[in-house]
């Protein structure tokens, strides 16, 4: 990999925040280092005023930064706070907030996790964008803002360089999608190995919603999908996978949503999806290559998975993650 500046990611809170998704931020962006150990983010929290800050538990933070290390945010990721559970009024900012967040730069990538997202709502970030929040507070959100387009239904989104997520657990998976947007598969793989998450859940899969509770002694996917990811390369069926797990093939999909938010198909292309970005990042295998290895069959249905998922080509894809021409066509 390419030397890269460090990047610096610049955590916004305010009192009654929610330790959990500030700590998310620190452990996910922290832990990201390229193929020599550097690290490439540098991970700040700052507040309207340093000091003393508030939690919604028995403990509160020290916060040594105040608002003027935003001026120099690459990205600026604002956490959920207890008051976004109070009835929310349109663009309604407390004086500190609204003036610690214009002092952000125009081109600093603005996030927010769980219900922060009333925060970019009010500032007006969110306008004319696809955005989410809790599932709870999205009916909300909606009426407020009629002019965001707000998703109840997705873990998080990410448009134009303004992302939101769901409840706290997608503030996980909305860090390692900008981890990986920065820096590729590879490096967004191995902080979710060092942090024993899943490296990836696509932003749209569905949050989960008063899901009912899997009995304990319920057969799971888990042998099928260590099947598939085992024989990435080769042609799999719904039978091919179901016949793993010892179960139908209408049971088998049915227990994949419960489990994975997606179908047996949804779930295996996102995996060759991912392989295939990690060879890309990582190897110099011409396209069609790539395409067999990662069981897409031909470089043609690669490229259109591509530019479908991604918006980008193969080599498009490449070019940005290895820094030089590669040497197949789009």
């Amino acid at each position: 990999m390419r030397g890269v500046a460090v990047h610096r990611v610049v955590v916004y809170v305010r009192p009654g925040l929610l330790p959990m998704e500030l700590g998310i931020v620190h452990r996910l962006f922290g832990t990201a280092v390229d193929d020599a150990g550097r690290q490439l983010y540098s991970v700040l929290t700052c507040a309207s005023e340093p000091g003393e800050v508030a939690t919604d538990t028995d403990f509160s933070v020290n916060v040594a930064h105040g608002p003027d290390v935003l001026e120099a945010a690459d990205t600026v990721v604002v956490p959920a706070a207890v008051e976004d559970y109070a009835p929310q009024e349109r663009g309604r900012l407390a004086a500190p907030v609204r003036a610690a967040l214009e002092r952000i730069p125009a081109t600093a990538r603005m996030a927010s996790i769980c219900t922060g997202s009333f925060v970019l709502a009010a500032a007006g970030v969110l306008a004319g964008r696809r955005a989410t929040t809790h599932w709870k507070s999205c009916a909300e959100l909606a009426a407020l803002y009629p002019e965001v387009d707000v998703d109840p239904d997705v873990l998080y989104t990410d448009d134009r360089g303004v992302l939101t997520s769901a409840g706290v657990a997608a503030g996980i998976d909305l860090c390692l999608h900008m981890i990986r947007d920065d820096h590729g598969a590879e490096v967004a793989n191995t902080v979710a190995r060092g942090t024993v998450v899943p490296p990836h859940r696509e932003g749209g899969q569905a949050q989960y919603i008063d899901r009912p509770i899997r009995q304990a002694d319920d057969s799971t996917t888990a042998a099928a999908r260590t099947y598939a990811l085992q024989r990435l390369g080769e042609p799999l069926t719904l039978e091919d996978l179901a016949r793993q797990s010892a179960m139908s093939v209408r049971t088998l999909s049915r227990r994949f949503r419960q489990e994975t938010g997606e179908t047996p198909m949804q779930w295996l292309g996102r995996q060759r999806l991912d392989y295939a970005r990690r060879l890309l990042e990582r190897g110099d295998e011409p396209v069609d290559r790539v395409a067999a290895l990662a069981g897409f069959g031909t470089g043609t249905a690669m490229r259109q998975h591509f530019r479908e998922v991604l918006g980008v080509s193969p080599r498009a894809y490449r070019n940005t993650f290895r820094g030089g021409a590669s040497l197949e066509s789009t």
